[in-house]
């Protein structure tokens, strides 16, 4: 799937975004290895720990459904360039360092990866070291 499109089911689930609190909605669309789409939106609750972002709940959602392998995740906030959070950035991580993160950008789709935005990190593969 092209990225503009991924981008396009991105943010029809923003849409769907449930944000009584801050009113700043995210959607995201995650393309698997075997091209299927999730997507996800993000979740506020009022114990607000208890909320989930957008991208995670497009990630759980594909792994709810027996998909693993990512090619790429758009997402899209109510602001230019809504980059995933630090945890989001770390479950992205846990199924690949090549996965290619797409954002809107003021000019455009920004194109990036998880390894750039999250270089150095810890994974499974530092816990096999361990064994």
């Amino acid at each position: 799937m092209e990225y503009g499109k991924l981008m396009e089911v991105a943010r029809e689930a923003k849409k769907m975004a449930y944000v009584p609190y801050s009113n700043f909605r995210v959607g995201a669309a995650l393309l698997t290895k075997n091209e299927k789409v999730f997507t996800g939106c993000n979740v506020e609750i009022a114990s607000l720990g208890a909320t989930n972002c957008a991208e995670r709940t497009a990630i759980f959602k594909a792994v709810s459904e027996g998909e693993t392998e990512y090619k790429a995740i758009a997402i899209t906030g109510d602001s230019d360039s809504t980059f995933p959070c630090g945890i989001c950035r770390q479950v992205i991580v846990e199924f690949g360092d090549d996965i290619d993160i797409i954002v809107d950008g003021k000019d455009g789709l920004v194109i990036t990866n998880i390894s750039e935005l999250l270089p150095h990190s810890f994974t499974g593969k530092d816990l096999k070291e361990l064994k």
